[in-house]
């Protein structure tokens, strides 16, 4: 586990370029080893949820040598995908992405030689799925409105939610807008509620895109 984390921190820092780069190459290459696929998420929230989802399944994905690694927001899919994707270490790939930025994924998907012609569809076929509209409404509609308000009662948050319910921009907008919203206002947050509406799932209602990305990975 703690090889996959040294992996994960030495393909951050070859992604982002700069003087250590190189060394950063080196410790990814010496590392791949012990990696069967590379799963290229958006951010940790998501992270954290598909690696909940799967503690559930009674999966460890770490042992099953699959890296969750968080890009740090979508515009750097293009410089992951050169490096861990077959420009660099040519290791299997999958991902998550939100429906906003499934155009950008293809793009690039496309220009480092996995797949031409795609279609809006197309990243699903390698096993990047797409969230509608993100990955907090995938959890939300998963497990209706109710149910996520009582998550945030158990996280001690109701009186926050209700303020930030109260703000003029809110007021009128539809409680799942709502729960969307408040989860990205505090730093930290997403990755909370990820965990904890995962933790609530019915196994049997799964939203698709995470359900979709833990097969592909098995």
């Amino acid at each position: 586990m703690d090889e996959l984390r040294r992996f994960r921190q030495a393909l951050v820092a070859w992604a982002a370029g700069g003087a250590g780069a190189g060394a950063a190459a080196a410790a990814a290459r010496e590392l791949a080893g012990g990696v069967r696929t590379v799963v290229l998420v958006e951010g940790s929230s998501d992270q954290v949820a598909l690696e909940t989802l799967a503690t559930r399944r009674g999966r460890d994905l770490g042992a099953e040598g699959v890296a969750v690694v968080p890009l740090g927001g979508a515009m750097n899919i293009g410089r992951f995908l050169d490096v861990c994707g077959p420009p660099g270490l040519g290791l299997p790939l999958a991902g998550l992405c939100d429906i906003g930025e499934e155009r950008h994924f293809r793009r690039h998907l496309q220009r480092v030689g996995l797949g031409s012609g795609l279609t809006h569809t197309g990243p699903e076929t390698l096993g990047f799925q797409v969230c509608v509209a993100d990955l907090e409404d995938e959890l939300i509609r998963a497990l209706g409105a109710e149910r996520v308000r009582q998550v945030i009662d158990t996280q001690g948050e109701t009186r926050p939610f209700l303020t930030f319910q109260g703000q003029p921009a809110q007021r009128e907008r539809p409680v799942e807008h709502q729960l969307r919203r408040f989860m990205g206002t505090h730093s930290g947050r997403k990755a909370l509620y990820a965990r904890a509406l995962v933790a609530r799932l019915d196994l049997d209602h799964v939203p698709r895109p995470l359900e979709r990305l833990l097969t592909y990975v098995s």
